[in-house]
């Protein structure tokens, strides 16, 4: 009876090992990267940069698929409604958890639809100033003008519900004041007018705004980070003026469709890190305006949790919508 039961109990075992995805083995084929905006951007750095050095560590290829369309929504449910195999993966922006407030009709969760494998890095913001608005340019200096010439003053962003546009409109409900409001169709316009004299403040990526503080023909009132930027270490940052102490950094990560297995989410956020100490993956991501900063997936999902409520927080205060 004892040998008939235990020949039972094994053949059990068998069963199930072999009912079981093999997840010991992953990845047995080429993994997707989908990158929900057009090549050549930050995103897609990010992309590119690890699909060229993960296929040594997995011993597969690594796709790049560009999804661009609707704000990086088309391609962020394309990743939702994948497949949790770990196979498809999502390179996003902070946008992803800001458009759950800005596209409430959305056929996917931004937050509940995805497990977070890993933080990429950060992209400052810094708020510029034309130099022909007024002589100061101090933080003060700006809400100051702002309070006596309420709505005159201008600001540009890229469009309406981008990271640039709600980072303001952060700062403004913080400040207690208002402007009006320009939105572009990209950053290119906004930048030009902005340099112009036709558009007085923005909300730059460090990298777009740096040659022109270099070059004299925009100033830097201070940065969104957490601390000030060794490019700028004159230029306090908002929480210094004592504005707002919210870190208004772009976070980028990977995330991964809803119920993909643990240990492959736990072996690529590993890989990632390895990745993202290497120096040549450092100075990419430094053209793009980025620093890199990995994250094990917990401390990502709190980052994402958090951030989610303080811009649904910020959207409808201002009362912002992309309709």
């Amino acid at each position: 009876m004892l040998k008939k039961w235990m020949n039972t109990f094994s053949g059990l075992a068998m069963m199930c090992a072999a009912m079981s995805p093999a997840y010991a083995a992953w990845p047995d084929r080429p993994i997707t990267f989908v990158v929900p905006y057009t090549p050549g951007t930050g995103i897609d750095t990010i992309a590119r940069q690890l699909a060229a050095r993960l296929p040594q560590a997995l011993g597969q290829p690594v796709i790049v698929e560009n999804v661009p369309g609707a704000s990086g929504n088309i391609g962020s449910e394309k990743v939702a409604r994948s497949k949790p195999d770990g196979y498809t993966f999502l390179v996003q922006v902070n946008t992803l958890v800001m458009n759950k407030s800005l596209y409430p009709k959305l056929p996917y969760d931004p937050v509940n639809d995805f497990d977070p494998v890993s933080q990429t890095s950060w992209g400052t913001l810094l708020l510029v100033e034309n130099p022909s608005v007024q002589k100061t340019s101090t933080v003060k200096d700006i809400i100051d003008l702002a309070k006596s010439r309420p709505k005159q003053l201008t600001y540009a962003t890229p469009g309406v519900g981008t990271p640039h546009h709600l980072a303001m409109a952060l700062f403004l409900q913080q400040g207690n004041v208002d402007m009006l409001h320009v939105p572009y169709k990209g950053t290119a316009g906004a930048v030009t007018d902005l340099l112009g004299g036709r558009i007085d403040y923005m909300f730059l990526p460090v990298h777009v705004a740096l040659p022109h503080i270099q070059s004299g023909k925009l100033k830097a009132v201070a940065t969104g980070s957490a601390k000030r930027l060794p490019q700028l270490p004159e230029v306090p940052t908002l929480s210094e003026a004592g504005v707002t102490s919210d870190n208004l950094d772009m976070w980028y990560g990977v995330l991964a469709p809803k119920g993909t297995p643990p240990d492959v989410v736990d072996r690529l956020n590993q890989e990632i890190a390895k990745i993202l100490a290497e120096t040549e993956v450092a100075k990419a991501f430094e053209s793009q305006g980025m620093v890199p900063a990995p994250s094990a997936p917990d401390a990502f999902r709190s980052l994402i949790t958090k951030d989610e409520k303080r811009w649904a927080e910020v959207v409808k205060k201002g009362n912002i919508s992309t309709e």
